[in-house]
């Protein structure tokens, strides 16, 4: 991981990816031929810059609530291939990407949890952590209810 000089580049720096990611999904959205699919996704869109929203604020002072307890990890996304965009995605390959950049995300948070020693901003990553395993529950969630369960 980069080594940041101050709390504002760690702010930004994960401001930044939690725009990278509601572009990943708002893009996403666009790729699927399903309308409902096309939904999840813009939802999950709308998700990540309630996340941006979150760390703007606490780079202007306010304080997230800490996390409340940990999330149930499925580790479906542990055992699947990983797959690249593509213009057409199936149901199952977008679930899959979604999957892994949730995962990726919140061992980001984690790793800046870990990487600071501001208990504020340490409380502010481990909750941001726990949204992002939130997602990836939920995606893990529809991926065995609408995949797994049709094989």
């Amino acid at each position: 991981m980069s080594t940041f000089a101050s709390v504002d580049e760690i702010l930004d720096f994960a401001i930044n990816k939690e725009q990278e990611a509601a572009d990943f999904y708002t893009d996403l959205a666009g790729r699927v031929d399903r309308p409902w699919m096309a939904e999840t996704f813009t939802s999950f869109a709308r998700q990540e810059m309630g996340h941006k929203a979150k760390l703007e604020g606490v780079k202007k002072g306010q304080r997230l609530a800490p996390a409340q307890g940990k999330v149930q990890d499925l580790k479906i996304a542990e055992y699947l291939v990983d797959v690249e965009p593509a213009p057409k995605m199936d149901y199952q390959d977008a679930l899959v990407l979604a999957m892994k950049r949730e995962k990726a995300a919140f061992r980001l948070y984690s790793d800046l949890a870990e990487a600071t020693d501001d208990a504020g901003l340490k409380d502010t990553f481990e909750t941001l952590a726990q949204e992002e395993a939130r997602h990836k529950l939920k995606i893990e969630i529809e991926y065995d209810d609408r995949i797994l369960r049709d094989n």
